[in-house]
């Protein structure tokens, strides 16, 4: 039975148009969704960043203040405190790059993929499919997207760069 014969049967029948444009506005209410809890972690995480330096000068201010009052032979100086450091797993937070720090901080998984991209340094850079077979995983959508959500994640974090979209590179430096 055709679209006419059941039209005509007084049958409605969906258009594909419509369907569609269904679907877009389902997945603009989501994106705009995200987007919006987005924009909150990113507001919680500039009043943290604030309380954070608010502290760090409080510190040493007083430091200061104590050292004035004192007047010792030496700077004062915080004690180091001993910390104990645990070997990341997986599913670890990627921290931010910084001078000084190294790829140890980061889970095996992340350490992995970037020494490939450091081996091929002076390259072009190298796509998700390719780091994904050069860590020897199967090519199949899902590990090759496991791969780029992870290079994604080292860029946000400063540790890769995307020289253009998509293809992955070690930062000078």
């Amino acid at each position: 039975m055709g679209q006419a014969e059941l039209a005509g049967r007084g049958m409605q029948v969906p258009s594909v148009m419509g369907m569609l444009e269904a679907r877009e506005s389902v997945a603009l209410v989501r994106v705009e969704e995200l987007r919006a809890e987005a924009d909150r972690v990113r507001a919680e995480l500039a009043e943290a960043e604030a309380v954070l330096e608010r502290r760090v000068v409080a510190l040493m201010e007083l430091a200061e203040a104590l050292a004035a009052g004192a007047v010792p032979q030496e700077p004062v100086r915080p004690t180091p405190v001993p910390v104990e450091v645990k070997e990341p797993v997986a599913g670890s937070v990627v921290p931010e790059w910084r001078e000084g720090v190294t790829a140890q901080v980061l889970a095996p998984e992340y350490r992995r993929l970037l020494a490939v991209l450091e081996a091929n340094s002076g390259g072009e850079g190298l796509r998700a499919k390719d780091l994904a077979a050069r860590l020897g995983l199967e090519l199949v959508p899902a590990k090759v997207e496991g791969v780029r959500v992870k290079a994604k994640r080292l860029v946000a974090r400063g540790w890769l760069a995307e020289d253009r979209p998509g293809l992955f590179i070690c930062p000078a430096g």
